[in-house]
């Protein structure tokens, strides 16, 4: 296929998703990584908030503080905030792990979180991970290492459960915290086996013990001397991480009901309606007070209301009409209607939290010739890609393992000599010279297993740029289950696999990342079996210090972009939606966005401006 036939169908998708715009639609998308500037929608995508387009007055002045934050005016007290969940939610215990546990972070709260003094300047709150330097303590106040096994947790005093029976507003202690983990991981008080969900976390599993040696001094002890992976397992902003109330546990054996919602959080849960809603309504008595106004208790807003509202085109109609405080998760060319029919609505652009790819079978013919490999990727053309069908917005580069976000842990484009970049830039004619040279001068027929919850249009696209250089691959869908079943789990897929979150730009721990291409791990269906790799691995699992584990991690990123295991693709942008009176928020991930609602702190520091508010007529 000539590559005028790539640009026709380039150009016909691109002015399907306009038409799609016209209508108001969205994408489902992942975890969102750190923002990038952008001219194509006219939008502001830095790290600071963005500014609607309309002006107007408030009596929420700055205070006269000189910090980066008066921006935002003076905080004020009450209202509602309207969030949209896009899925039921289906647990309230921690034990049951993260899945459909959105809300779980709004009522429990867990040692640390992040450091709501940064700049987002410094650090702009947008990728899916809590690096170390921009955490802080929470319900902890400080912590240190004793040894690279021994992480000591210093409990902050005069924290109460909600005045909610059995828990009855008691002050929580280091021995809670011993509790809730020692449930979560099987260490003791009864529990002698780990969660099903947290056995799959590989970190989890090394961890020996947690002991309290008073009432606010809680001990983990670990297996293997990695400061780096016990952080992110402890740092982790997911459930995980959240305590418990023992009496809540121990009255009802187990938090599977919502009637049973107790914690230290700064909000309750009021009232759940499958399908439908989560109210939530202050903690009249909670213990916290907001960094940036230090004689503010929190919370500011008195009631959250989460809808859950599935449907794309649903969420941006509430949206429109002001029913929704904020919106995530939106396509770009949404995001370009958006712009035309609500300019007051602040937008912020921010990379999907891993990279769309193509994954090879790295053990069978022909994938296992790094010179197929190869060609397949300089058959595709991400440039263009990313200006056509999305608008100017996706990234332009090809991914590495580690999203570029992550600073030090990962191999920047820009350290790329220029050989490799050439490995990867799109040239058809030198892919087909690597194919013949690999034993195939005619190209070879071939098949993608994909999710059909993937862009499927996208990956037309990417058939016709294989076509080119001789490469005739089919497109198999199948249902996000039956895809798990037959590509991660049983590897019966022999050829080439792609689904809806990508193998490349991870943005989570990276003490999770770098087992992605280690012989037999779960997640590997590439079936990478490098003893290369797998060294690199070993030496970062040993690492004792942060510096050599991000050598490692570096090393292992450097090393998957030159024996090309996955076949990059693109890295797509969403848009976070949201209205001129809600002050405080610009686009910090696991607060009011994605199905992560809350986690961290974020929540009971946004406010309403009810002046803004009236101002527009709600």
């Amino acid at each position: 296929m000539k590559k005028a036939t790539i640009w026709m169908l380039l150009t016909f998708f691109i002015a399907a998703s306009m038409v799609l715009a016209s209508c108001g639609s969205s994408i489902t998308a992942t975890t969102q990584t750190t923002t990038t500037t952008t001219t194509q929608l006219q939008v502001t995508t830095t790290t600071n908030s963005t500014k609607a387009t309309t002006t107007l007055t408030t009596t929420s002045t700055p205070a006269a503080t000189g910090k980066w934050w008066d921006k935002f005016g003076v905080p004020q007290y009450g209202g509602e905030m309207n969030l949209r969940l896009n899925q039921n939610v289906t647990n309230w215990d921690p034990y049951n792990g993260t899945n459909f546990s959105a809300v779980i972070g709004n009522y429990m709260e867990q040692p640390t979180a992040t450091d709501w003094l940064t700049d987002p300047k410094v650090f702009d709150y947008t990728i899916g991970w809590l690096p170390p330097d921009f955490a802080k303590g929470f319900l902890a106040t400080t912590w240190e290492f004793t040894d690279p096994t021994t992480y000591v947790l210093h409990m902050r005093q005069g924290v109460h459960y909600q005045n909610i029976s059995p828990a009855n507003g008691r002050e929580m202690t280091a021995d809670d915290v011993v509790y809730s983990y020692h449930r979560l991981y099987g260490g003791g008080d009864g529990f002698t086996k780990i969660s099903p969900f947290w056995s799959t976390v590989a970190q989890w599993a090394d961890l020996i013990s947690v002991s309290a040696t008073d009432k606010y001094t809680v001990i983990f002890k670990w297996k293997t001397p990695n400061v780096t992976a016990i952080t992110g397992a402890l740092q982790a902003g997911s459930c995980g991480n959240c305590i418990e109330s023992p009496e809540a546990v121990k009255q009802w054996g187990d938090l599977s009901d919502w009637h049973h919602a107790i914690g230290t959080g700064a909000y309750m849960v009021k009232d759940f309606v499958s399908d439908s809603s989560v109210t939530f309504i202050k903690n009249p008595s909670y213990w916290g007070y907001d960094e940036r106004y230090p004689q503010n208790q929190l919370p500011y807003v008195d009631q959250v209301n989460v809808l859950i509202i599935a449907n794309n085109t649903t969420a941006l109609a509430a949206l429109r009409t002001g029913k929704l405080d904020d919106l995530d998760l939106v396509s770009w060319d949404s995001a370009l209607a958006l712009k035309k029919t609500n300019p007051e609505l602040s937008q912020l652009g921010v990379l999907l939290g891993t990279e769309l790819s193509v994954d090879p079978r790295n053990d069978l013919k022909p994938f296992n010739d790094i010179k197929v490999r190869t060609a397949l990727q300089k058959a595709i053309d991400i440039p263009t890609i990313a200006a056509t069908y999305y608008g100017g917005t996706a990234s332009t580069l090809p991914g590495s393992l580690t999203s570029y976000s992550m600073t030090g842990f990962t191999y920047q484009y820009s350290d790329w000599p220029q050989a490799l970049k050439d490995e990867y830039k799109y040239d058809p004619a030198a892919a087909k010279k690597l194919l013949a040279d690999a034993g195939y001068p005619s190209g070879f027929k071939t098949n993608l297993v994909i999710s059909n919850d993937s862009d499927l249009s996208l990956f037309q696209i990417v058939k016709a740029y294989f076509a080119d250089i001789g490469v005739d691959m089919t497109i198999t869908p199948m249902d996000p289950p039956a895809w798990q079943a037959y590509v991660l789990t049983s590897h019966k897929n022999d050829a080439l696999a792609a689904r809806n979150q990508g193998s490349l730009g991870l943005n989570f721990e990276p003490i999770v990342q770098i087992y992605r291409y280690s012989t037999g791990y779960r997640t590997n269906y590439m079936m990478v079996s490098d003893s290369n790799y797998d060294a690199i691995l070993a030496r970062g699992l040993a690492a004792t210090s942060v510096d050599a584990f991000k050598q490692a991690m570096v090393d292992a990123n450097t090393y998957g972009v030159q024996q090309h295991f996955v076949i990059s693709v693109v890295q797509p942008k969403v848009f976070i939606l949201y209205q001129p009176w809600l002050k405080g928020f610009e686009g910090q991930t696991n607060s009011i966005f994605g199905p992560m609602l809350f986690f961290y702190q974020y929540a009971p520091r946004f406010w309403i401006d009810q002046n803004v508010k009236k101002q527009y007529g709600h």
